[in-house]
């Protein structure tokens, strides 16, 4: 699955963001609503990772999918 298969279906794989991104809050799953440099931005700011961190941990996870 590609970035744009993942906004596109924002609604289906956010239960699966959540699953992997545990800290992070329905609403801001919501307000994330499939902008990867969000999503990025709020997996820094819940566990302190550094931006090439979170890119790393998003490339992994879309990966998965």
């Amino acid at each position: 699955m590609n970035w744009d298969q993942v906004q596109g279906q924002w609604k289906q794989v956010k239960g699966e963001a959540q699953s992997q991104w545990g800290k992070l809050t329905n609403d801001e799953l919501d307000e994330i609503a499939g902008d990867r440099e969000k999503l990025e931005g709020k997996i820094q700011e819940r566990y302190g990772k550094s931006k090439e961190e979170a890119r790393h941990e998003v490339d992994n996870w879309l990966s998965r999918h």
